[in-house]
Parts: C-alpha cells; sequence; structure tokens
C-alpha cells in the first residue's frame, strides 16, 4: 500500500494522530530531502530505523521502479514532501500514477494545505477558485496571464523568492495597479504575514524585502 501522508507546512503541530501512526508503522518513507523528514520524525520520536528513502525531482525512473516494486512485495510505504501534500506542486504525483497504473491500493491521509490557508485567509469568495501551482518561467507564461485579465472566479498561485518581484509586477502590468491581491508568506509559521491592498500597495511594501528568503502565496 502507498499512503500519500500531509506533513505540516510550517508549524511541526500541524500535523494528523493518523499521519503520525502511518509514519510509524509504514515499513518505508519515500521523502523529498531525508534530513527535513528526519527533523519531522526526531521531532515526535518516531524512530527512523533506515527506513526513510529519497524520492525528489531528480530521481530518475529507477527509483520509481524500485518503489513499485517494494509495493509490489506487499511493503507499506508513506510518501511525504518537504511540506503539505505529495504531488500538488511536488514529483510524487509520478510515483502516485505509476502505483496506480500497477494496481496498488493508494490512501490518502490529508491536512496541511497552503493553498487552502492561504484562500481562507484572504477576503476573496472561497466557492470557486483555481490553483495554478508555480506559473510557467517562459512558454505559455503570457498566454496564461492574458486568460485571467476576465476572470470570474478567485486565482491562487505559488511564487519562490527568486521571482515573486517579477510576478507581481507582471501582475500589474496584466490586471492593472488597483487590483485587490493577497500575498501570504512564511504560512503556519512564527512570522506568518498576509498583506492585503492593491497589486501596487503589495509592491510598495514587499519592495525592500525581495532578498529575504521566502515562499509566497498569492490569492486574485
Amino acid at each position: 500500500m502507498l499512503s500519500i501522508v500531509s506533513t505540516p507546512i510550517g508549524n511541526l503541530e500541524d500535523i494528523t494522530l493518523r499521519a503520525l501512526r502511518i509514519l510509524k508503522e509504514a515499513d518505508y518513507i519515500a521523502c523529498e530531502d531525508t534530513r527535513m523528514t528526519g527533523q519531522l520524525l526526531g521531532h515526535y520520536d518516531i524512530p527512523n530505523g533506515g527506513r526513510l528513502m529519497s524520492f525528489h525531482s531528480y530521481s530518475g525512473f529507477s527509483k520509481v521502479e524500485k518503489i513499485i516494486e517494494l509495493l509490489q512485495e506487499w511493503k507499506h510505504i508513506a510518501l511525504v514532501s518537504d511540506a503539505g501534500t505529495p504531488g500538488i506542486s511536488d514529483p510524487g504525483f509520478i510515483l502516485i500514477k505509476k502505483a496506480i497504473e500497477a494496481g496498488i491500493i493508494v490512501t490518502p491521509i490529508p491536512w496541511a494545505s497552503a493553498v487552502l490557508s492561504a484562500i481562507v485567509s484572504s477576503w476573496f469568495d472561497c466557492h470557486q477558485y483555481l490553483y495554478l501551482g508555480f506559473l510557467p518561467v517562459k512558454k505559455w507564461r503570457q498566454t496564461m496571464l492574458k486568460s485571467l485579465q476576465n476572470k470570474e472566479y478567485t486565482v491562487v498561485v505559488y511564487e519562490s523568492v527568486h521571482r515573486i518581484e517579477k510576478t507581481l509586477s507582471e501582475f500589474e502590468a496584466y490586471f492593472g495597479a488597483d487590483t485587490q491581491i493577497v500575498v501570504g508568506r512564511e504560512i503556519t509559521k512564527k512570522f506568518e504575514e498576509f498583506k492585503r491592498g492593491t497589486i501596487h500597495e503589495v509592491i510598495e511594501y514587499f519592495k525592500w524585502e525581495w532578498k529575504v528568503k521566502w515562499e509566497f502565496v498569492i490569492v486574485f
């Protein structure tokens, strides 16, 4: 069985009892960064026991095949990401797809979500929303932005510190400086912050802090 285990997106207390049980019981834990997952296990006194195996965006197909082989041997594998739910803006979906194709039982262990945390903390309608993950860096980026100019629903995107300034400047050009927006950073962590206002106001607010190592969630 493959368990898709959601882990905290920042605050280590944001994890379910069921997730902790699965992390204790699994034969192996496939994770993006064994060091980060090791810290999570250590925080909850869960023995590692050599169960951690790396699985990230640079893992080749041979690693996927190896994990599928273990699953076919009736091993229970917990799939985790560095933060949040595997398969959402991370390489977990590849393994999940292959496991399903191989007839493996796949079960979700849900909880923390930066998307849901950001959208319910914004002032936008939550009934209909579109999650786009990270916007394309080059190909289709301009086409996608143009397609959102007349949107009738809330949109949520992720952005890194390396591109947040450029992305918000593009938003200002495509959607107008007075368009309302919410930018969240360090969600659930000690320095959690949500900045609400026009695109121009948010750019002015953050312009001296672009180099700070944050990850951002944008809702508009």
